[in-house]
């Protein structure tokens, strides 16, 4: 398995020094570079005047940079064995693709839903343009014999609360989204969630889904460790990372996007991202037999969101948008004012995730609850990962078997 770390710097030569770190970590990895929040908003004057004086950037400030400064960066590091990928956030990401494609860097992710609800404000009708334009981009590369690629955040989007039959369906739908607009080599991502059995399930018919709808494409899952509130403790985060690394390997993901027992407190730096690719590359190795995938709904549900939106119309950008207006997708707790905001979820006392209420979602056999979602009842949703990874650390059990956070304990 394919282990990647999510590293961005904005001093280049930082940044080729995490690239190369990465590259020389023991395990199977592929490089990242991760941009900053000036870029991901188009605000590329600030990104300039920041790198003026001498201010740090939160990532890789790519537009701003010239070419030649970035070719300096991954030359001789990036190549048909060690992939670089840019990572973003934006839901206009032209400028960034040209400026990737100049540096020769043919891989990138995001998508017109997962990169414009949870990050901005832009209108989705906006966002589907923006990046029907941005994926011209890299399709255009086919021409001259390339095979660029994009990965689907789909099925990370907001995922923490969100239930898991509708991050597999947007994940499908950007999915479709980039073939449409002439992309052949395409990921899909999930966000490893709350409950085991039912990522195992959802990651399950994520494959299922796209085998049987991307049938003529390039395609791979993609796993990622927990997006939401990170465990506090280093054998707390190191637990959950372990978690995602067997998910990830149970369901065939060909990748795993990996976090860090730093990731609660700070920026990482680029020895705990090695640390943390070792421990997911020690803990695939280690997965043991898959265990049975249940069934609760989690295929149909999804499957009947992803025919439902593309019956709204042929264009798929247009089906897109007419979804979110209809409410036929609709994304519980995400304040975008595209967004319905009709649908709720709940996690019950084992930890999965259930529909509450789907709003105009033609989602069949949900479980409602008669509960109303308070303000307390939501942070302690939010952090149910987090108290039970940090709870699990501090058990004797569990932490004589966890190994010490050094370089040669992960080797």
């Amino acid at each position: 398995m394919v282990v990647q770390p999510r590293m961005g710097m904005s001093d280049p030569a930082r940044m080729r020094a995490g690239l190369l770190a990465t590259r020389q970590a023991d395990a199977t990895t592929v490089g990242t570079l991760t941009l900053d929040s000036y870029t991901r908003v188009g605000d590329h004057r600030a990104a300039r005047r920041a790198l003026a004086e001498g201010v740090p950037l939160n990532g890789y400030p790519i537009v701003a940079y010239s070419t030649a400064t970035t070719l300096g960066v991954t030359e001789g590091i990036a190549g048909p064995s060690f992939p670089v990928q840019v990572r973003h956030g934006s839901a206009a990401p032209r400028e960034i693709f040209e400026a990737a494609v100049a540096a020769g860097l043919t891989a990138s992710e995001g998508g017109p839903i997962s990169y414009c609800l949870p990050y901005s404000r832009t209108p989705v009708e906006r966002s589907v343009a923006n990046w029907e334009a941005s994926v011209a981009v890299l399709a255009r590369l086919r021409d001259q014999g390339m095979e660029p690629h994009l990965e689907t955040f789909g099925g990370c989007m907001m995922g923490q609360l969100a239930p898991p039959s509708l991050l597999v369906a947007i994940s499908v739908l950007e999915a479709l989204f980039f073939r449409a607009h002439g992309l052949r080599s395409v990921s899909l991502s999930y966000a490893q969630q709350t409950h085991p059995g039912q990522d195992l399930e959802a990651v399950t018919a994520l494959g299922r889904i796209a085998a049987e709808l991307l049938g003529d494409t390039d395609w791979h899952l993609v796993v990622y460790a927990y997006m939401g509130v990170y465990p506090r403790t280093p054998g707390g985060a190191t637990l959950l990372l372990e978690e995602a690394a067997r998910l990830a390997v149970h369901t065939g993901a060909a990748r795993l996007i990996v976090k860090t027992t730093a990731e609660a407190h700070r920026i990482p730096t680029v020895e705990e991202n090695v640390l943390a690719l070792e421990a997911a590359a020690r803990a695939s190795e280690s997965a043991g037999t898959p265990p049975e995938v249940g069934d609760t709904g989690i295929h149909a549900e999804a499957l009947d969101l992803v025919h439902a939106v593309l019956d709204l119309d042929p264009d798929l950008g247009r089906a897109l948008t007419r979804a979110f207006a209809r409410g036929v997708l609709d994304v519980p707790y995400c304040l975008h004012p595209d967004n319905a905001g009709r649908s709720r979820s709940y996690l019950d006392s084992a930890g999965r995730l259930h529909w509450s209420d789907t709003g105009a979602m033609p989602v069949r056999g949900s479980t409602r609850s008669t509960a109303r979602m308070t303000s307390s009842g939501l942070i302690s949703s939010l952090s149910y990962v987090q108290q039970r990874f940090d709870r699990l650390a501090l058990d004797p059990a569990t932490t004589r078997q966890l190994p010490s956070q050094t370089k040669e304990s992960v080797r």
